[in-house]
């Protein structure tokens, strides 16, 4: 080694120039070389075992040497071609930076979020880092050149938490595996707390009646033995738990309870022993009882909330039935690559996203986007991995697999939205963070006032104070309420991407839409046909679709798609951009497009045509020959099924609805006199909209923007709120918080209440939660609140938020009956 060059304390390697992992130990800032390193000398130091840097004989050989085999293999993760199944190409394509979704294991609490949360984004090269508490599944974002992915799960390690990319099938079993374990330390602590409070009866009675010493004695051995399993084994994740939160310096939710089942047993094991005092056996194991059942009961309802993302998780299959050239075979769909082509039957789920290449079928796409029935696909259609395929047998030319799925992404909106924090989660985790400080240095004063005055009440009423109070309350009345209320609007096919996003609905006053794609449904139709010549209407249809046949243009496809017709006969075709193309049919010349430009076939033979059939607020071309004016094609974008219901909605609701776009005056003002809006603006630019936009937040509106083109973009981000349609460009959909993949309007007045309703429910839990400890508190510290109804308060306490948030599951099956209270809109 370079005499300039630091050595690793831990494992004597050189240290990189620029690289900063520094651990105190023994007062001296030691250089490690690596965050693995890091990790190690900061777990062998918060457990106390310096004393292993003074004495070892040699350094270790890496930062492994003192991991288990378990954490040596995570650097099978930083495989480029394991990283292939769990990190999107998209991704990848941005340099070393990288995203991922990841499983925590021995996640029991909100403070358990926070201290992962914390811990995780400390680490120099990690991006951003956040744990959903309800399905414990943590989005990561890291730079790979300052950082692997390797080291962060060592680094989740050594705080006792285990962390692994997502995956489907491990999460079921750590699900069964949670469950298992919970129900078990749940039996032992009932059978223990059964056998004990049998026995505490004999000993209350036998205090007020008598009873000999020797009997007495015997009772509180017996009881000890059936307490010492249900405390060591039952209530282990409790202390596990304080004493992880004590090493980080940190005063966890835990922390008080492991007091006082701690402290209530070592004062219950001193009286049995010294045979003087009294024993707390019973309230020790029936509060471990019932404190575990409010969690059982709690994870249960965790889990339900957050179903719809466990949901979108099952839809694909497990194998595919690949198509090669020696015939079929079935192959798992982690095997899949783009350019496969996949035969899917009736009944089968679609494995990866493609395009249909042979065969027309319905296909469900219910779970994914609201849709009820089936639509209708064939040769040229996109289909969406886990989608099902109900009539025929398709095949499929695979271009996205894995992490790069329209499936995919989804879950990673979802995870994104669930796990971030709005304003009122922020809050209520800074005030439950010191609540449990103030809770203990209560309990010791309190506890002080009663040994002065009744030194034989005073320890159980600390008992009390510390059992009873529940910041767990608190810190899930936020979070419990946005996963139920997200999995809702998810199984809608709405889409919400921002953790704020309901939040900032629930106080929304105006609505700007844009028209086309959005109130429209941005594709253009025939209308009608007035025809002017001794020709009937479907030969000059048939005349006009051989003419566009070629062409590109929303206005061509349109007559296209409106009629059989056969291009063969069209010859010497002449498209003139901006104005229309010219052809021969069976030696007959034909022009179609702009009046002027057809009239030239023939002027004098167009000159008594009334150009108002042109100037109208709807797009018309016109068909002509060397004969004259044949037919003009009346053709419109149509207004989106449900769209004037859904502004009518909106406007009762006390929401403002206005209309932004680039479109003509003519069409913008003829699109809002049909939907009812007042206030509308056209010829706009995106500059202008967001102006326009702007001008209404600074007169104090709240305003969403609902959009799906690429230059709704920059006002769908200036919006508080932004909403893109599910059929919209990706850039719309990136800036948007909820993007509404049913693409049915009429689903938005249902966001709304959701959103109201889960602003609603948020209050409730935060007033419970400050209710019932402002006064399950003053009750214990007066000593009116036993240990044992302490622990039934703290479990209920927590389950009574989290099942008040289940009721918003219901919301999204409801077709609410009554209009939401008004809001105060702000008119332009």
């Amino acid at each position: 080694m370079a005499e300039h060059e630091q050595a690793c304390f831990h494992c004597a390697l050189p240290v990189s120039q620029g690289s900063d992992y520094v651990v105190e130990i023994d007062g001296q800032p030691r250089h490690m070389c690596c965050p693995g390193c890091q990790a190690v000398a900061r777990a062998i130091v918060d457990s106390g075992l310096t004393d292993y840097y003074r004495h070892r004989t040699t350094a270790a050989a890496s930062a492994r040497e003192l991991v288990p085999d378990e954490l040596q293999n995570l650097a099978i993760y930083d495989k480029p071609e394991v990283q292939r199944s769990f990190i999107n190409e998209a991704d990848v394509k941005q340099g070393n930076i990288r995203q991922a979704s990841l499983i925590l294991e021995g996640i029991v609490c909100a403070a358990c979020v926070w201290l992962n949360e914390r811990h995780v984004n400390a680490l120099p090269g990690v991006l951003e880092f956040r744990v959903n508490y309800s399905t414990h599944r943590a989005s990561l974002k890291w730079d790979d050149a300052q950082i692997h992915l390797s080291d962060i799960l060592r680094a989740i390690a050594s705080i006792g938490y285990i962390a692994h990319p997502f995956d489907p099938g491990r999460q079921e079993k750590i699900y069964k595996k949670e469950r298992t374990q919970a129900l078990k330390r749940l039996a032992i602590a009932g059978l223990g707390a059964m056998q004990v409070m049998m026995l505490a009866v004999a000993l209350y009675a036998g205090a007020a009646e008598g009873m000999e010493a020797r009997m007495e004695t015997f009772f509180r051995w017996v009881s000890l033995i059936m307490a010492t399993p249900v405390v060591l084994y039952s209530a282990k994740p409790f202390f596990t738990a304080a004493w992880r939160d004590l090493r980080h310096r940190q005063l966890g939710m835990d922390v008080p309870v492991a007091l006082a089942i701690g402290g209530a047993y070592l004062a219950s094991l001193w009286t049995t022993v010294t045979q003087s005092g009294e024993v707390y056996f019973d309230s020790v194991t029936m509060f471990t009882f019932f404190l575990l059942a409010g969690r059982f009961l709690e994870m249960a309802a965790r889990h339900r909330a957050g179903q719809a993302a466990e949901e979108l998780v099952k839809l694909l299959p497990a194998m595919a039935t690949r198509l090669g050239d020696e015939g079929e075979e079935v192959v798992a769909v982690s095997e899949l690559a783009p350019g496969d082509r996949l035969r899917i039957k009736p009944g089968e789920s679609v494995p990866a996203d493609g395009v249909i290449v042979e065969g027309r079928s319905s296909i469900d796409e219910s779970l994914l986007t609201g849709e009820s029935l089936p639509l209708s696909r064939g040769k040229g259609d996109r289909v969406i991995g886990g989608t099902v395929n109900v009539e025929s047998p398709i095949v499929v030319s695979v271009d996205k697999v894995g992490e790069d799925t329209v499936l995919a992404a989804i879950q990673r909106l979802l995870n994104r939205a669930q796990s971030e924090k709005p304003r009122l989660a922020s809050l209520a985790d800074r005030v439950a963070g010191v609540f449990v400080g103030v809770i203990l240095l209560l309990a010791l004063a309190v506890g002080l006032w009663w040994w002065q005055h009744d030194p034989d009440q005073a320890f159980w009423i600390v008992l009390s104070m510390l059992v009873v109070t529940c910041p767990c309350a608190l810190s899930l009345a936020t979070p419990a309420a946005l996963t139920a209320a997200t999995g809702s609007l998810t199984r809608l096919g709405v889409l919400t991407t921002r953790g704020h996003a309901l939040e900032t609905l629930s106080r929304t006053t105006n609505m700007v839409f844009d028209k086309t794609g959005t109130l429209t449904t941005g594709r253009l139709s025939l209308q009608e046909v007035q025809v002017f010549s001794k020709l009937d209407e479907q030969h000059c249809l048939q005349i006009a679709a051989a003419l566009e046949h070629a062409s590109e243009h929303p206005l061509a496809l349109a007559i296209v798609h409106a009629t059989d017709y056969d291009p063969a006969s069209t010859t010497n075709v002449q498209a003139t951009a901006g104005q229309g193309i010219e052809a021969r049919i069976d030696g007959v010349r034909y022009r179609i497009g702009q009046l002027d430009y057809v009239s030239q076939l023939a002027p004098k033979n167009f000159a008594e045509v009334d150009e108002a059939l042109c100037n109208s607020e709807q797009t018309r071309i016109v068909l002509g020959s060397e004969a004259g004016l044949l037919a003009v094609f009346t053709l419109a974008d149509r207004l989106r099924p449900g769209s004037r219901e859904t502004i009518e909605q909106l406007e009762a609701m006390g929401i403002t609805c206005l209309l932004y776009s680039g479109d003509s005056e003519i069409a913008v003002a003829r699109v809002a006199r049909e939907l009812g809006i007042e206030h509308y603006h056209a010829r706009m630019t995106p500059q202008d909209k967001l102006s326009a936009l702007k001008a209404l937040q600074a007169r104090g509106a709240v305003v969403a923007m609902v959009g799906d083109g690429v230059n709704d973009a920059p006002v769908l981000a200036g919006a508080q709120v932004s909403i893109a349609m599910g059929s919209g460009t990706q850039l719309a959909q990136a800036s948007a918080d909820m993007i509404l993949l049913s693409e049915q309007l009429l689903h938005l007045p249902r966001v709304i209440a959701m959103a109201r309703q889960t602003l609603k429910i948020i209050r409730q839990n935060l007033a419970w939660a400050v209710g019932y400890n402002l006064v399950a508190l003053p009750l214990a510290a007066m000593g009116y609140v036993a240990p044992w109804m302490a622990a039934i308060g703290m479990s209920f306490s927590s389950l009574i938020v989290v099942v008040n948030a289940l009721r918003l599951n219901k919301q999204y099956t409801e077709r609410s009956q009554t209009v939401p209270g008004r809001q105060t809109p702000e008119t332009p």
